[in-house]
């Protein structure tokens, strides 16, 4: 005969507190590529860059929170330090050399402390590295398009990306997709034909903004092969909430082979007209 244990009210309630620090821990996690319900991170970072400025983020946090507490601290000393009680002859002392000097010094010091990372980061978005391959991405009211230059390796077409509500995630995937090769050297040229936009892709740590009669320029390099979503994050129009940025980062074999076929399914003559339509 078999006998049935029955758990203790204790065991069971550390199990559902188990799975509700797991079910937290889940949910409250940095997605890849696209948020996800009930976020608290960043979305993982898969460049250089976007872990730089990941970690320059939660060292300027932890730094707040060490002067947070630190003020906190002062404020309870002198509460309890220089009360009524037990101070009943208040001091009339108004300088204090030594404080004066220090409270100007160490807020210098903490600024030239932040500087330094900051600086470093802002130099390495703003160098021109040898680029792999570059596209020309154009804004316009309210989709994006991307062009690839003719090159060695195929290219010679522009396409439109359009939001394609039929897909997940919903509001964030487009008909057409941006496609790049992992770790490779992507150069971005933006620019926008009517109004401004912002081409912004959280994973990779950068949004850079598209200009009329302007062309801007960045750099990535994605360590990790998938698909990454972003959105316009310039307030643009009626529809700027359905500007949609899908950007797959694939192998090199995969995206050599995306380029010979992009290459027929967006052909276009020179007049803009597609070659199946043209007579």
């Amino acid at each position: 005969m078999r006998t049935a244990r029955t758990k203790t009210p204790f065991l069971s309630g550390v199990a559902a507190f188990g799975a509700l620090l797991v079910t937290s821990a889940q949910t409250l996690a940095a997605g890849i590529g696209q948020p996800v319900p009930w976020q608290m991170d960043r979305q993982v970072a898969v460049t250089e860059n976007a872990r730089d400025i990941h970690n320059f983020e939660i060292g300027l946090h932890w730094l707040s929170l060490a002067i947070s507490l630190f003020v906190l601290a002062l404020i309870l000393w002198c509460v309890f330090r220089f009360s009524e009680k037990r101070n009943p002859t208040p001091s009339k002392t108004t300088h204090n050399t030594a404080i004066e000097v220090a409270w100007t010094i160490v807020p210098v010091l903490i600024l030239v402390a932040v500087a330094i990372p900051s600086f470093r980061l802002l130099r390495t978005q703003l160098s021109d590295p040898k680029a792999d391959v570059t596209v020309k991405v154009i804004g316009h009211a309210w989709y994006w398009s991307y062009e690839y230059p003719q090159t060695d390796q195929g290219g010679g077409f522009t396409f439109d990306a359009n939001l394609d509500e039929d897909k997940q995630p919903k509001l964030l995937a487009t008909d057409n997709d941006m496609v790049v090769p992992v770790n490779k050297i992507v150069k971005i040229q933006v620019t926008s034909t009517d109004v401004l936009h912002s081409w912004a892709l959280p994973s990779f740590g950068f949004k850079i903004d598209a200009v009329s009669g302007r062309l801007n320029q960045f750099w990535f390099k994605a360590e990790r092969e998938g698909t990454y979503h972003g959105q316009c994050s310039e307030l643009c129009g009626q529809r700027h909430a359905y500007m949609p940025i899908t950007v797959r980062v694939v192998s090199d074999e995969a995206y050599a082979q995306w380029l010979t076929e992009a290459k027929t399914k967006y052909a276009r003559i020179d007049d803009g007209a597609k070659f199946a339509d043209a007579r």
